[in-house]
């Protein structure tokens, strides 16, 4: 499934957020999005995901959806959200819930994604046992179960350390190789960015506007080489330079504002 995003304008009152924002996700593909704080990527997110209706502008999808898919487009969230109650399986079958399903069926799909993200052996896990890295796993379990056309993921391993936001995006980029899911992954992290996308869209600060679409141009199962090293040093430093100055300013503004 293509998406099409064109965001002409949105505004909370007064406040212009995105301005001008327009791009294709391919199918397949992963678009990052990274800007200064407050540069409108949530926001564009939950436009995207429906749960933001833009000032002007619009949203629309091209081709068939994935076979058997129950939501066109899931959210992953940096705080994993779990119901503390609830197993690992019980979480991961919750959006499930809503879906005119047998309960052999909904035992099924929920199998299927632990046993696409690794969790087999938690199933019976209240989330209070497991790792930080282990319930944003549940998370995106929990994301997959539904059968999505395109994830939507805002900063997922931000709250985590840093080793374990390392092995967690080699567990994505795995899963992501394997199942092709399409994906919009926010982030603030350039190296995340650079070890996962397809293409990086850099948003101005507020009111966000696309400075440039960077293609990474490296197959991501290369990127971990030498050969690539280069390329991908000259890659985090253009990017860099185009938010670095704006992202000053931003943090600024937080800081004051």
């Amino acid at each position: 499934m293509r998406l099409h995003v064109d965001i002409r304008r949105h505004a909370y009152d007064d406040l212009a957020v995105l301005d001008g924002v327009a791009f294709t996700v391919e199918p397949g593909e992963i678009l990052c999005l990274i800007g200064p704080s407050g540069c409108g990527k949530s926001t564009l997110l939950g436009i995207v995901g429906g749960l933001v209706r833009p000032t002007d502008g619009r949203v629309s999808t091209e081709g068939a959806l994935p076979e058997g898919s129950l939501n066109p487009f899931t959210f992953v969230f940096q705080d994993f959200a779990l119901l503390p109650w609830r197993s690992v399986a019980q979480n991961v079958a919750f959006p499930l819930e809503h879906h005119r399903l047998t309960a052999s069926e909904r035992d099924a799909l929920v199998a299927e994604a632990l046993r696409r993200t690794g969790l087999s052996d938690f199933a019976a896990a209240l989330p209070k046992q497991l790792s930080g890295g282990m319930r944003q796993r549940v998370g995106i379990a929990r994301a997959l179960v539904v059968r999505p056309a395109l994830l939507l993921l805002d900063e997922p391993l931000s709250a985590l350390d840093a080793q374990t936001r390392e092995l967690l995006t080699e567990d994505f980029l795995d899963l992501w190789l394997r199942e092709r899911t399409t994906a919009i992954y926010v982030t603030h992290n350039l190296d995340e960015a650079l070890r996962l996308a397809d293409r990086v869209v850099v948003l101005s600060r507020r009111p966000g506007r696309i400075k440039e679409i960077v293609t990474v141009g490296v197959p991501q199962r290369a990127r971990r080489g030498p050969e690539a090293a280069t390329t991908l040093a000259a890659l985090r430093e253009r990017l860099w330079s185009l938010i670095r100055d704006e992202a000053a300013i931003a943090d600024r503004e937080m800081v004051h504002g």
